[in-house]
C-alpha cells in the first residue's frame, strides 16, 4: 500500500463551528500555561486570527493567574475551573476560583501615576483591553467567576 508523503511545517487547523471544553486544574502556577494552551487550541480550531489569539492568550493567562494566586491562594486541593464555549461568532472563556471574591471596581487604576511602575495590578486592564466583554460573577457555592468573550 502506498501513502502520500507527509509535508513538514506547522500544524493546520480546520475551522470548527462549535466547541465546548471544561477543565479542572489544581491551583498551581503550571495550570496557567495548561489553561492558556487549551484555550489557544480551541481558538485556533474556531478560526481566530493570530492577533486575536495573542489577546485571548494574554487574557486567559491573567484570569487564571488571578484565580490561582489570589482566589485559591495556590491551594492545589482547590481546583481552578476553566470553561470554553465557541461558535462561528466567537469564544467565551470562564475562569472560576473558590476564593473570597473581590470587587473589580475597587482596584487601583494601573494607569495612575502612583501605580505606573508597580510590578502587578494590570491583569484586569489586559483582560478588558484584549477581550470584547469581561464580567465578574459570584456563583452559588462561592468563589469568583470571570466571563470573557472575544467576538470574531
Amino acid at each position: 500500500m502506498w501513502a502520500a508523503p507527509v509535508r513538514p511545517g506547522p500544524p493546520t487547523f480546520e475551522p470548527v463551528t462549535e466547541e465546548t471544553v471544561e477543565l479542572k486544574l489544581p491551583s498551581r502556577i503550571e495550570a496557567i500555561g495548561e489553561a492558556a494552551a487549551a484555550v489557544a487550541d480551541a481558538a485556533r480550531r474556531l478560526g481566530f486570527a493570530e492577533d486575536a489569539l495573542f489577546g485571548i492568550d494574554l487574557a486567559v493567562r491573567e484570569a487564571v493567574t488571578n484565580a490561582v494566586l489570589h482566589g485559591n491562594r495556590q491551594d492545589e486541593n482547590v481546583p481552578v475551573e476553566i470553561g470554553m464555549s465557541g461558535t462561528d461568532d466567537g469564544l467565551t472563556v470562564t475562569v472560576r476560583d473558590r476564593g473570597q471574591g473581590f470587587d473589580p471596581s475597587h482596584l487601583p487604576d494601573p494607569t495612575a501615576e502612583e501605580n505606573i511602575l508597580k510590578a502587578s495590578g494590570r491583569g484586569i486592564l489586559f483582560m478588558r483591553t484584549f477581550m470584547d466583554e469581561v464580567a465578574w460573577e459570584r456563583p452559588a457555592g462561592g468563589g469568583t467567576l470571570v466571563r470573557m468573550t472575544k467576538k470574531k
